[in-house]
């Protein structure tokens, strides 16, 4: 039995899990992969990136995509959410394979993130 917490949003405001997993549309409404997880501000409690993961084979061997949570819009048409970049942009994205190569407390690291994607440092 779903619970009605299940059917429902609760008005602008939507739970971790259900983003996680969730769609991700280029430019041009192709799908170029899903949001793995989030990253949060643990001062301001605000999102500040969503990890994409796109490429490799039934989630085996992804790239790590971190986006500016301000670059990612919702669609309800498409039910995911839709960044202005195309999967060939995306490519040349700054990524990582292994958590470990990548340093999410290094402001340079983000500043290059965010400058990429035209967003400017929250």
């Amino acid at each position: 039995m779903t619970s009605m917490l299940d059917e429902q949003e609760y008005g602008n405001l939507i739970g971790s899990d259900k983003v996680e997993g969730t769609a991700v549309y280029g430019a041009d409404d192709t799908k170029i992969g899903t949001i793995e997880r989030v990253m949060i501000d643990k001062l301001s409690g605000r999102v500040s990136y969503a990890v994409l993961g796109f490429g490799g084979f039934l989630g085996m061997g992804n790239d790590h995509y971190p986006l500016p949570w301000q670059s990612l819009k919702y669609d309800t048409r498409l039910g995911g959410y839709v960044t202005g970049v195309t999967e060939t942009q995306l490519r040349a994205a700054p990524k990582y394979s292994d958590e470990r190569e990548w340093d999410w407390g290094d402001l340079a690291t983000g500043r290059k993130v965010n400058d990429y994607y035209g967003v400017p440092v929250a």
